[in-house]
Order: structure tokens, then sequence, then C-alpha cells
């Protein structure tokens, strides 16, 4: 917090006090020191000190909020980390570690995985020495069915056989920002002892070329049943999400689906670094997610979904194609997943690509990893899916 305030005591008194809360959070969340692997370690700055005239008053409200600054900076240190140090085993250690704070943890590895015929998922990384897991983190707050939030986590994205270009392939760690999202949701949950029941699940890849490598050409099976025809191995992150989301609705029956993932180059050209996308099959659901996001200040951007794009998808080989073209690329990749969610299922797709990782600060962040979507979906969390005492 030192550095958004200089390290200096701020006084608070009359009616500021009732913003105190807020503030709070702004100078955690801006304070927030990004992981670097430099042999000199910056020296830490004083904190800052805020005083204000009825502390009593506020404490339990800054304290929560300050949970969630928590999840934010979880997942700014997830994503800011090389792939050779957050390789798919320590993405899964870290998460075990949230088994301190109440969360259950179960990690699925690949033989459990090929056993459920998640082999949309497998085929992503069988290019890969590292191994391929999902892990799946149960906060139960509260009683009833729950929310699920889906991730996309792969630790390092080449393209697979259809490589990308080297120019800014380094960026490619941030390719599992939607499953550090997740984990950082769970996190600021836990913390703050949410009264809600929320099932956190992410796909943990690494997609790689080699001699075991998913193939242009390639015919999948995803666990759901469905075929897939593979086209492109660098449209790979659908296809962990779609046997993900679908062992959420076979396993753990929630109530609805969000699901993050920094999916598509094509999100960037329509929306740039200030918006993620966001795609629901139901109105009530968006309009709950948008508002909230408003609230926060996370750029977020309704986009459509139509028969005609979903027809961009169609096969002659598969049940599908994994890529519809180079038109519409944001929007085929979330009606591919609308493939894999059940019509009575309400659901959220959100591409981040474009709100993971921005080269410059903002006002709640400094360059690098942001935390997109954790205050926003905590938020909607709040209001939509925690109990309310009577």
């Amino acid at each position: 917090m030192a550095s958004a305030a200089g390290g200096k005591a701020l006084t608070l008194v009359g009616e500021g006090t009732a913003r105190l809360p807020q503030l709070a959070l702004a100078l955690a969340l801006r304070g927030h020191a990004v992981i670097n692997h430099k042999s000199e370690s910056a020296e830490t700055p004083e904190p800052a000190t805020i005083l204000c005239a009825k502390p009593e008053e506020t404490g339990t409200a800054a304290a929560s909020l300050l949970a969630v600054a928590e999840g934010v900076a979880f997942t700014r240190d997830l994503v800011s980390e090389p792939a050779n140090v957050l390789t798919t085993e320590e993405f899964a250690a870290r998460l075990e570690a949230l088994t301190e704070l109440g969360v259950e943890v179960e990690v699925l590895e690949e033989d459990r995985m090929a056993e459920l015929g998640m082999n949309a998922l497998l085929a992503v990384g069988q290019g890969s020495a590292a191994p391929s897991k999902m892990v799946i983190m149960r906060w139960k707050g509260a009683t009833g069915d729950p929310l699920a939030l889906v991730g996309k986590g792969v630790v390092f994205d080449t393209g697979g056989i259809s490589l990308k270009p080297g120019p800014g392939m380094e960026d490619m760690t941030m390719d599992m920002g939607g499953a550090g999202t997740v984990a950082g949701v769970m996190k600021a949950l836990a913390l703050r002892k949410a009264p809600a029941h929320v099932v956190g699940l992410v796909g943990l890849v690494e997609n790689m070329p080699s001699g075991t490598a998913m193939r242009p050409g390639d015919i999948v099976k995803s666990m759901k049943g469905d075929t897939i025809e593979i086209l492109n191995t660098d449209a790979e992150g659908r296809l962990v999400l779609c046997d993900v989301l679908w062992y959420a609705q076979e396993h753990v029956k929630p109530v609805a689906m969000v699901d993050l993932a920094t999916l598509t180059g094509a999100c960037i050209v329509a929306l740039g670094h200030e918006n993620a996308a966001v795609f629901s099959n139901e109105d009530g659901f968006a309009e709950d997610f948008l508002k909230a996001a408003r609230t926060e200040g996370e750029g977020a951007w309704r986009m459509p979904l139509a028969q005609a794009y979903d027809d961009m998808l169609k096969s002659p080989l598969a049940d599908m194609k994994n890529i519809g073209g180079r038109p519409a690329g944001s929007i085929t990749a979330a009606q591919f997943l609308k493939r894999f969610v059940k019509d009575d299922m309400p659901w959220i797709h959100l591409d981040i690509a474009g709100v993971a990782k921005l080269k410059s600060a903002s006002l709640l962040a400094p360059a690098g990893a942001t935390g997109w979507g954790v205050l926003s979906l905590d938020r909607m969390i709040r209001e939509r899916f925690e109990r309310k005492d009577d």
C-alpha cells in the first residue's frame, strides 16, 4: 500500500470515514508490488497508515474488502510468474495451499481425466513433458447448489504445431489468466468467509510442439461425446474449457456457470485493452455481472451470440471444428463453448485476453498482471449468490 500513499499517514474525519473501506482497497490494489526475480530485491517501503474518527464502524467492511484485495494480489502473482516457475505442478500446489483457508481442493491427474473421457483437454497438453491437471476448489460457505467458476489454465502457449510467431511469445506466460482469476476469487471468498457455495474448476495444461503433440487435422472426442476437428492447434483454450465445463455440469451440478479465459486475439481487435468481452445465454445473469463490473470499474462489454455464428463451426468430418475462420473470432469461440453448456444452465463466458495483463499502469494497478475479474465476480457473488440472513 505504501507506493500509493507514499508511506504517509492519512487522516479522515467527518463524512470521509464512510469511504474508508474503499480507500483501503484502492491503496492495497495500487500498492501491490509486481513479482520479479531480480537477484537484489527492492527495499520494502513503509506501509500507509490511515487514521479515522470512528474505526469501529468501518473496520469490518474494510477487512472484507482487503480480503478481496488479497485475492486480486494472488491472481496478479500467479499471472506474473514465468512458465518455468509456474508449471502445471507448481500451479496445482499453490492452489492446494488454499486448504489452509478452508477451501477443499481436489486434483485430477491425467489417468483420471482419461477415464472421464476428457480427451479435448488432454489433447492440448499431450505435446508437453508437463502433466495436465484439473484442480477443483470448493468453498462451502452455504448449503445448496453452487455457482461454478471455470478457468483456462494454459501455463504457456506456443500455439503447438500451429506455432505462434516468435515476437511476443514471451507474453504467453499469461495464458493461464482465467484460471488465475478463478483462484483469486476462491481465495477472496475464503478470507472473508463468504456465505456462499462456490466451486472453482481450472484446467492446467501446457501447449507445446513435439512428436507427441496434437496435429492440425486430428479429430478428438470430448467428454460430452461430441467430436472436434482440429484445424488450428493454437485454438486450444476452448478445448480445455469445453471438457471442464462439461465436467462441472455432470459432477458439480451448479446453479450457474461463469468461465474465464484469455481466449482470443480477436477480442483484443474488437475491444482493445479497455474491456473484456461478455457472452451469455441469459440476459438477467449477464446484466448482474455487467452491473458489478461497472460498480468496480472493470471494463466489460456484452457481445452477441447467434445461430449464424454457430454455423461457422460446422465440419464435414466431425461434429464441429475448433475454429470458425477470421471473421468474428471471439464470437465463434464463445459459440464453440456454448455447445458444451446445457440449455437450462445460466452461463457467462468472459474473454479476458485484452485485460488480464497491461503494458502500462492503471489507476488501481501497476503495469503487468491486473487481476481483472476478481473484484467484479466477488461483487456479483455478494449480490446474487450469497445467503441472505433473515
